[in-house]
Protein backbone atom coordinates (compact mmCIF):
# COMPACT_ATOMS: atom_id res chain seq x y z
CA UNK A 1 0.00 0.00 0.00
CA UNK A 2 0.96 3.26 -1.13
CA UNK A 3 1.74 5.71 1.84
CA UNK A 4 0.89 9.22 1.51
CA UNK A 5 3.78 11.15 1.00
CA UNK A 6 1.99 14.13 3.44
CA UNK A 7 2.56 11.32 6.06
CA UNK A 8 5.87 10.69 4.92
CA UNK A 9 6.65 14.25 5.20
CA UNK A 10 4.96 14.00 9.28
CA UNK A 11 6.98 11.68 10.60
CA UNK A 12 10.52 13.07 9.09
CA UNK A 13 9.61 16.23 10.50
CA UNK A 14 8.73 15.06 13.89
CA UNK A 15 11.83 13.08 14.28
CA UNK A 16 13.63 16.01 12.92
CA UNK A 17 12.07 18.17 15.41
CA UNK A 18 13.14 15.60 18.77
CA UNK A 19 16.47 15.07 17.34
CA UNK A 20 17.13 19.03 17.54
CA UNK A 21 15.23 19.00 20.54
CA UNK A 22 16.97 16.33 22.17
CA UNK A 23 20.58 18.05 21.49
CA UNK A 24 19.09 21.19 22.72
CA UNK A 25 18.65 19.79 25.91
CA UNK A 26 21.94 17.95 26.17
CA UNK A 27 23.54 21.12 25.74
CA UNK A 28 21.25 23.00 28.24
CA UNK A 29 21.95 20.13 30.60
CA UNK A 30 25.60 20.17 30.39
CA UNK A 31 25.63 24.01 31.27
CA UNK A 32 23.29 24.05 33.88
CA UNK A 33 24.80 20.40 35.98
CA UNK A 34 28.32 21.97 35.39
CA UNK A 35 27.55 26.30 36.54
CA UNK A 36 27.89 25.54 40.07
CA UNK A 37 31.38 24.38 39.73
CA UNK A 38 32.80 26.87 37.25
CA UNK A 39 34.29 30.16 38.39
CA UNK A 40 35.47 33.07 36.10
CA UNK A 41 37.16 35.04 38.60
CA UNK A 42 40.63 33.49 40.21
CA UNK A 43 40.42 35.12 43.56
CA UNK A 44 37.67 32.63 43.93
CA UNK A 45 38.80 29.74 43.55
CA UNK A 46 39.07 27.01 46.32
CA UNK A 47 42.29 25.17 47.00
CA UNK A 48 42.95 21.83 44.56
CA UNK A 49 45.74 19.60 44.34
CA UNK A 50 46.09 20.20 40.69
CA UNK A 51 45.85 22.07 37.73
CA UNK A 52 44.67 20.75 34.25
CA UNK A 53 45.50 22.91 31.01
CA UNK A 54 43.48 21.29 28.49
CA UNK A 55 45.86 21.40 24.44
CA UNK A 56 44.95 23.09 21.53
CA UNK A 57 46.32 23.54 18.35
CA UNK A 58 50.44 24.80 18.43
CA UNK A 59 52.47 25.75 15.41
CA UNK A 60 55.52 23.95 15.20
CA UNK A 61 56.89 25.51 19.49
CA UNK A 62 54.42 28.11 19.25
CA UNK A 63 50.96 28.18 20.99
CA UNK A 64 47.97 29.22 19.42
CA UNK A 65 46.21 31.91 20.93
CA UNK A 66 43.75 30.01 22.32
CA UNK A 67 46.63 27.62 24.15
CA UNK A 68 48.42 30.37 24.99
CA UNK A 69 45.63 32.29 27.03
CA UNK A 70 45.29 28.75 28.73
CA UNK A 71 48.64 28.16 29.48
CA UNK A 72 49.21 31.59 31.17
CA UNK A 73 46.17 31.12 32.95
CA UNK A 74 47.85 27.77 34.52
CA UNK A 75 50.61 29.42 35.22
CA UNK A 76 49.06 32.67 37.02
CA UNK A 77 47.27 29.52 38.97
CA UNK A 78 50.55 28.05 40.43
CA UNK A 79 51.70 31.25 41.52
CA UNK A 80 48.57 32.04 43.90
CA UNK A 81 49.20 28.86 45.51
CA UNK A 82 45.77 27.28 45.62
CA UNK A 83 47.18 24.55 43.38
CA UNK A 84 50.47 22.46 43.75
CA UNK A 85 50.80 21.01 40.76
CA UNK A 86 50.42 21.78 37.47
CA UNK A 87 49.18 18.84 34.51
CA UNK A 88 49.42 19.97 30.46
CA UNK A 89 47.17 17.42 28.59
CA UNK A 90 47.24 16.98 24.92
CA UNK A 91 47.85 15.21 21.45
CA UNK A 92 52.01 14.87 21.16
CA UNK A 93 51.60 13.69 17.66
CA UNK A 94 50.13 10.27 19.12
CA UNK A 95 46.66 9.82 17.33
CA UNK A 96 46.41 7.81 14.55
CA UNK A 97 47.51 9.01 11.41
CA UNK A 98 48.86 11.81 13.59
CA UNK A 99 52.07 13.76 12.91
CA UNK A 100 55.21 12.82 14.62
CA UNK A 101 56.13 16.09 14.18
CA UNK A 102 53.07 17.94 15.84
CA UNK A 103 53.25 17.94 19.80
CA UNK A 104 51.01 20.33 21.94
CA UNK A 105 52.51 18.88 25.02
CA UNK A 106 56.12 19.91 24.91
CA UNK A 107 55.31 23.27 23.40
CA UNK A 108 52.88 24.12 26.19
CA UNK A 109 55.86 22.38 28.74
CA UNK A 110 58.79 24.34 26.87
CA UNK A 111 56.54 27.92 27.37
CA UNK A 112 56.73 26.86 31.14
CA UNK A 113 59.44 26.17 31.41
CA UNK A 114 60.72 29.47 29.82
CA UNK A 115 57.77 31.78 31.14
CA UNK A 116 57.27 30.31 34.56
CA UNK A 117 60.88 29.54 35.85
CA UNK A 118 59.74 30.05 39.63
CA UNK A 119 57.39 26.71 39.09
CA UNK A 120 59.21 23.56 40.46
CA UNK A 121 60.45 20.99 37.37
CA UNK A 122 59.18 18.20 39.84
CA UNK A 123 55.46 19.88 39.90
CA UNK A 124 54.93 19.49 35.81
CA UNK A 125 53.72 16.48 34.55
CA UNK A 126 52.72 15.93 31.18
CA UNK A 127 50.01 13.59 29.47
CA UNK A 128 51.18 13.17 26.28
CA UNK A 129 47.89 11.00 25.48
CA UNK A 130 45.10 13.73 25.92
CA UNK A 131 43.85 13.00 22.51
CA UNK A 132 40.64 14.83 23.56
CA UNK A 133 38.76 16.49 26.27
CA UNK A 134 37.23 12.79 27.57
CA UNK A 135 40.66 11.20 26.58
CA UNK A 136 42.47 14.14 29.27
CA UNK A 137 39.77 13.55 31.98
CA UNK A 138 39.67 10.06 31.95
CA UNK A 139 43.50 9.34 32.01
CA UNK A 140 44.15 12.49 34.60
CA UNK A 141 41.60 9.53 36.53
CA UNK A 142 43.32 6.54 36.10
CA UNK A 143 47.22 7.10 35.14
CA UNK A 144 47.52 10.25 37.27
CA UNK A 145 45.43 9.59 39.72
CA UNK A 146 44.15 12.94 40.19
CA UNK A 147 41.13 13.35 42.60
CA UNK A 148 40.57 16.73 42.60
CA UNK A 149 41.54 19.42 39.99
CA UNK A 150 41.01 22.76 38.47
CA UNK A 151 40.42 22.81 35.23
CA UNK A 152 41.69 25.68 32.89
CA UNK A 153 39.70 26.14 29.36
CA UNK A 154 38.24 29.09 27.62
CA UNK A 155 34.39 29.54 28.87
CA UNK A 156 32.79 28.16 25.57
CA UNK A 157 34.42 24.82 26.43
CA UNK A 158 34.44 24.55 30.36
CA UNK A 159 31.14 23.02 31.00
CA UNK A 160 31.90 20.26 28.56
CA UNK A 161 35.41 19.51 30.37
CA UNK A 162 33.78 20.01 34.04
CA UNK A 163 30.75 17.62 33.54
CA UNK A 164 33.10 15.05 31.92
CA UNK A 165 35.19 15.21 34.67
CA UNK A 166 32.84 14.87 37.57
CA UNK A 167 31.23 11.59 35.61
CA UNK A 168 34.10 10.40 36.13
CA UNK A 169 34.32 10.78 40.14
CA UNK A 170 36.88 13.59 40.15
CA UNK A 171 35.59 16.80 42.29
CA UNK A 172 36.32 18.97 39.36
CA UNK A 173 36.27 22.61 39.12
CA UNK A 174 36.26 25.01 36.46
CA UNK A 175 38.21 28.27 35.32
CA UNK A 176 36.56 29.62 32.64
CA UNK A 177 38.91 32.00 31.50
CA UNK A 178 38.60 35.48 29.81
CA UNK A 179 38.20 34.87 25.87
CA UNK A 180 37.70 38.17 24.69
CA UNK A 181 40.78 37.72 21.97
CA UNK A 182 37.45 35.81 20.27
CA UNK A 183 34.54 37.89 18.86
CA UNK A 184 32.69 37.76 16.05
CA UNK A 185 32.96 34.94 13.32
CA UNK A 186 35.73 32.96 15.38
CA UNK A 187 33.82 33.26 18.95
CA UNK A 188 30.97 31.49 16.42
CA UNK A 189 32.84 29.22 15.02
CA UNK A 190 34.07 27.88 18.77
CA UNK A 191 30.29 28.11 19.95
CA UNK A 192 28.88 26.24 16.92
CA UNK A 193 31.61 23.53 17.19
CA UNK A 194 31.11 23.37 20.77
CA UNK A 195 27.43 22.84 20.60
CA UNK A 196 28.15 19.78 18.31
CA UNK A 197 31.05 18.44 20.82
CA UNK A 198 28.46 18.42 23.82
CA UNK A 199 26.90 15.86 21.91
CA UNK A 200 29.73 13.75 21.27
CA UNK A 201 30.54 14.26 25.10
CA UNK A 202 27.37 13.11 26.57
CA UNK A 203 28.14 9.86 24.50
CA UNK A 204 31.48 9.59 26.02
CA UNK A 205 29.56 10.43 29.94
CA UNK A 206 26.80 7.77 29.31
CA UNK A 207 29.31 5.01 28.12
CA UNK A 208 32.92 6.07 29.78
CA UNK A 209 34.85 4.60 26.30
CA UNK A 210 38.64 4.03 27.69
CA UNK A 211 41.23 6.12 25.90
CA UNK A 212 43.16 5.04 22.80
CA UNK A 213 46.04 5.07 25.19
CA UNK A 214 46.47 4.17 28.72
CA UNK A 215 50.15 2.97 30.09
CA UNK A 216 51.39 2.74 33.47
CA UNK A 217 50.17 5.22 36.69
CA UNK A 218 52.06 8.16 37.28
CA UNK A 219 50.69 9.63 40.52
CA UNK A 220 50.18 13.79 40.66
CA UNK A 221 51.85 13.34 44.30
CA UNK A 222 55.01 11.83 43.15
CA UNK A 223 57.39 13.48 40.79
CA UNK A 224 55.84 15.09 37.48
CA UNK A 225 59.54 14.32 35.90
CA UNK A 226 58.31 10.82 35.50
CA UNK A 227 56.21 11.95 32.87
CA UNK A 228 58.46 14.07 30.73
CA UNK A 229 59.50 11.34 28.49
Amino acid sequence: MKVPVKRVLLIFFIFLGALILATIIINLGMILAARRYVYSDISSLPQSTAVLVLGSQTHGTRLSPVLQDRVDAGISLMGTGKTGKLLLSGDSGKRAGGSRFYDEVNAMHLYVLENAPGINEEDIFLDHAGLSTWESMYRAKYIFEVNDLIIVTQQFHISRAVTMARSLGINAIGYGIYQGHFRGASLRSWQFREYFARIKGFYSIVFKPPPQIMGDAIPIHGDGRASWL
